[in-house]
């Protein structure tokens, strides 16, 4: 499966056991941005496990709050940036402490796919 979606925060790749999201420049996301993800994850996954990989390839903003809310998505198994810029991994340490799953940060996709194909097996 892969499907593309586009809205207007950011775009979303759907595969069969996660997703990559790349968040537009200049977003701060927030509550209301991730209940919108949180949606599209029910309908593409629904009870079945995946991750979320985020592709961090614009500069933008996380509040913190999002990830208490992320935390408690069950069938999320893990979450995971990927990023080269320093910024962003520095920034993904910190959020990396809010968030009750597994939680890593790669510079490549393919790294973070890789990660993710081995722990939904």
């Amino acid at each position: 499966m892969t499907d593309k979606i586009t809205l207007d925060f950011c775009h979303i790749h759907i595969y069969e056991n996660y997703m990559i999201v790349t968040v537009n420049t200049g977003v701060n996301i927030s509550t209301e941005h991730n209940t919108i993800l949180k949606n599209v994850a029910d309908t593409y996954f629904k009870k079945k496990p995946f991750i979320y990989i985020t592709h961090r390839i614009n500069s933008y903003s996380v509040d913190p709050a999002v990830y208490r809310e992320t935390s408690k998505i069950p069938n999320l198994i893990g979450f995971c940036v990927v990023s080269k810029n320093y910024m962003a991994k520095s920034a993904a340490q910190i959020e990396k402490l809010f968030l009750n799953k597994p939680f890593e940060i790669f510079d490549t996709l393919t790294e973070a796919i890789d990660w993710a194909k081995s722990i939904t097996k």
